[in-house]
């Protein structure tokens, strides 16, 4: 294909996709909210007629029920994505990503959270992925060899510039520059910290979580977590159980799922307290930041961390700038895409708060490790109390699957965002006339 005709090149189609995998079986997932969670996708493709062969894949992530509609809100942004230019796409993402957002319509279902936000992010993502193929780059490396103007060109400071500026931006990135490379041969050498939540599920017996909590320490892990919220008399025990299991040395944060009232998360934890827990993760609901600021209040040395269910950059500004969390959990498929989370970690290192994302459901671990990995090399240059999430489970359907040893993320080398499933799992796992699903429905 000529330069001219690949430069005339359009996204043809934007196919949505209802994969789920029945984790509820096993209560792999399970925590105090979400009893029985199935790891579902509403799966992005965006295809082009390029004749690269080269594809766009992302998701949006759910725990099962609804997945169906978090594919339909994707599915009623194809008109605005198919029959554009793919250079016009690639070449200007932050634009492309701005296009979305700002429609004047949808917005009016958020505006910039909820389904169609998420819906939002999915096809963000999905650019991303066709970009970062396209450059034969993986997104982590391709966000880093960015210039400081490129990347504050992603960033929408739109309700941000009380508390971020432009300016502030390209301060804190061109501070970074001097030892990039240095700091992406690090990462290629050794890679990023791990922290893990695979033996810490709410529906695993205490054996089952010392065996697994066990195998982690075994395995080079410094720190797990585990699920807390549902009966404090059974918390203490587990906690108990994990602190003797691991020993002094280990980090153990827990992790409520939204589960409590102000009150009640103070009264819990400080029950919890004799077993030195490392953080305390959604003591409440989401939104509510003056909420979050009373309990790190009376709970510090425990530290708070939130993020993963927080709607956009805007909630993320206000927590930060009411001192109400003391780590930042990014999560890759619940905000408005790449270009949100790069808002999201220059706001965290304006306020010197590290972040630690959030990875616990299907292909986010594939997916976030490439914003930490980002973080470090061209935002903060640290990786100081800084860990990704990691959980052990369905990594198998991904054609480049997270590979995490001794404790540690190793950089991925595969072009891309690292979302892209098999098409046997595609097909397997499709809801509710795949093979898998079709005796269970």
């Amino acid at each position: 294909m000529s330069r001219t005709e690949s430069a005339a090149a359009l996204v043809t189609a934007l196919d949505v996709l209802d994969v789920r995998f029945p984790t509820s079986e096993h209560l792999d997932g399970s925590d105090a909210m979400n009893p029985e969670p199935d790891y579902s996708a509403a799966y992005v493709v965006l295809r082009t007629d390029a004749g690269d062969g080269l594809e766009g894949h992302a998701l949006a992530f759910t725990t099962g029920r609804g997945n169906d509609a978090q594919a339909a809100a994707i599915a009623t942004l194809a008109p605005h994505v198919v029959g554009r230019s793919v250079a016009e796409v690639c070449d200007d993402l932050g634009g492309f990503a701005r296009s979305l957002v700002h429609d004047p319509q949808l917005r009016w279902l958020g505006p910039e959270k909820g389904a169609i936000h998420m819906a939002t992010g999915a096809v963000v993502n999905a650019a991303w992925d066709l970009a970062a193929k396209r450059a034969g780059r993986p997104v982590w490396r391709f966000l880093a060899e960015m210039t400081p103007e490129q990347l504050v060109a992603q960033v929408d400071f739109r309700w941000l510039s009380d508390a971020l500026t432009p300016e502030d931006a390209l301060e804190i990135l061109r501070r970074a520059e001097p030892g990039r490379e240095e700091r992406v041969a690090r990462l290629l050498e050794s890679g990023y910290p791990a922290y893990t939540t695979t033996p810490g599920w709410l529906g695993y017996s205490d054996e089952k979580l010392a065996r697994l909590a066990r195998e982690a320490v075994a395995d080079g892990f410094t720190q797990i977590k585990l699920k807390v919220g549902a009966d404090l008399a059974d918390d203490v025990r587990r906690m108990r159980t994990a602190r003797e299991t691991v020993g002094p040395d280990i980090r153990i944060a827990v992790d409520a799922n939204q589960r409590w009232d102000v009150g009640p998360a103070i009264e819990w934890m400080r029950a919890l307290a004799p077993y030195d827990p490392y953080w305390i993760e959604e003591p409440t609901s989401p939104d509510d930041i003056l909420g979050h600021a009373a309990v790190r209040r009376a709970l510090r040395p425990i530290k708070v961390a939130t993020g993963e269910h927080i709607a956009n950059r805007v909630v993320f500004k206000q927590l930060l700038q009411a001192e109400a969390v003391d780590i930042v959990q990014i999560d890759s498929a619940r905000v408005g895409g790449v270009n949100e989370n790069i808002a999201i970690l220059l706001l965290a290192a304006k306020f010197g708060v590290p972040v630690c994302p959030h990875a616990g459901g299907v292909g986010l671990c594939e997916m976030v490790q490439h914003l930490s990995m980002f973080d470090y090399v061209a935002v903060t240059g640290t990786v100081e109390d800084r860990v990704i999430e990691y959980v052990d489970h369905l990594h198998e359907h991904f054609v480049d699957p997270v590979r995490v040893t001794g404790g540690r993320y190793l950089a991925p080398s595969v072009p891309g965002l690292g979302a892209q499933m098999h098409p046997d799992s595609l097909k397997d796992y499709a809801f509710p006339d795949g093979p898998v699903w079709s005796g269970r429905v």
